[in-house]
């Protein structure tokens, strides 16, 4: 996977990139396009998952299919990181 890390919006301080692309890379991840997309070109994404060092991250991100360009992320709420533990749980 590629990241454009140029020009983020969004501080990196609590979050370092590394945790970031590490979640994306988190087998159990979550991938979710949310409802009422209308373009495909400029659609945003969700990813829940976690770092290897076991930070749970929220991201939402813009891919062309090669690169991925994280638009914002911080560490997952509590919902979030239930959810992400029931859908892991249900994939084990």
């Amino acid at each position: 996977m590629e990241f454009d890390w140029l020009d983020v919006s969004f501080s990196l301080a609590a979050l370092p990139p590394k945790d970031i692309e590490e979640s994306f890379e988190d087998p159990f991840s979550l991938k979710l396009l949310p409802d009422g997309h209308n373009d495909e070109a400029s659609a945003r994404y969700y990813c829940l998952g976690k770092s290897l060092t076991g930070k749970a991250v929220f991201s939402v991100f813009w891919t062309d299919g090669k690169r991925y360009r994280v638009i914002y992320a911080r560490p997952m709420t509590q919902i979030e990181s239930d959810f992400y533990e029931r859908k892991k749980a249900e994939e084990i």
